[in-house]
């Protein structure tokens, strides 16, 4: 127990982590951090005078287009967050920097070299959420919020915790159900606020068990929405133990 200030400490240290997913590469950071979405040509070959096409999940959204030095086409989500790795393009690295990333940016990628013979496609995976921290026996909201503000009052959404996909809070047109047994009873969601398409949860008496990565998601929605959320639980540093870790740490 003693070691739990400075495991929180380093949790709320970390900007991202990159790991691979099936035959891509899953990108994971904090909202308004910036994302790298590698990209890179095994033969490393000099791609300036090439074309790598940057684009998001299924509705093919454009995020970065480069034809022999000048890129274009962006949607609107993207414009002037997006940018590229110039000095890198000689080694074959086609790689690209998201600024301030919202939740919204979470998402399948693909980056295509379309006249390459063979064509080659790189997919990456990003997910952009959010980190609550709260001590134990606190109350935590977990926020989830459309950023259209759709009402969501007949609407389905489903909150799920880590890759056990342990079922939190089910939602369907004002039907809740298929609550898990450590959940249940504790979790609640914020009725009058579904009409600003915010599907938030309240989990009361959080436990350390409680610790994990959740999603809430909206599988009926075009495109479909995911939204990221980590919650922490456990004490809170006081002043006492992050000057013992500063001292620590310093020697």
């Amino acid at each position: 127990m003693e070691l739990l200030p400075l495991v929180c400490l380093c949790l709320l240290s970390c900007s991202g982590e990159t790991s691979a997913a099936g035959d891509g590469v899953k990108v994971v950071v904090k909202e308004d951090s910036d994302a790298v979405l590698p990209c890179s040509l095994s033969t490393k070959e000099d791609i300036t005078r090439k074309i790598f096409d940057w684009k998001k999940d299924e509705r093919r959204q454009k995020v970065f287009f480069y034809n022999s030095g000048i890129f274009t086409s962006q949607d609107q989500q993207f414009k002037d967050r997006v940018s590229h790795f110039q000095d890198q393009l000689k080694n074959g690295n086609a790689s690209i920097k998201i600024n301030k990333t919202k939740m919204a940016d979470s998402g399948n990628y693909s980056c295509d070299f379309p006249n390459l013979q063979p064509r080659q496609t790189f997919n990456i995976e990003l997910v952009v959420g959010v980190r609550v921290v709260v001590e134990e026996d606190d109350d935590a909201v977990l926020p989830c919020s459309l950023s259209t503000k759709e009402d969501i009052t007949a609407k389905t959404f489903d909150w799920r915790k880590d890759e056990r996909r342990q079922e939190v809070f089910f939602y369907n047109s004002g039907i809740f159900t298929g609550q898990d047994e450590q959940f249940r009873g504790r979790v609640s969601h914020f009725q009058d606020q579904l009409k600003n398409g915010d599907a938030s949860i309240k989990i009361t008496k959080t436990k350390m068990a409680d610790s994990g990565t959740y999603s809430c998601d909206f599988p009926n929605l075009q495109p479909r929405q995911t939204f990221n959320i980590e919650l922490v639980v456990g004490q809170v540093l006081t002043s006492w133990g992050f000057i013992l870790i500063l001292c620590v740490s310093a020697s």
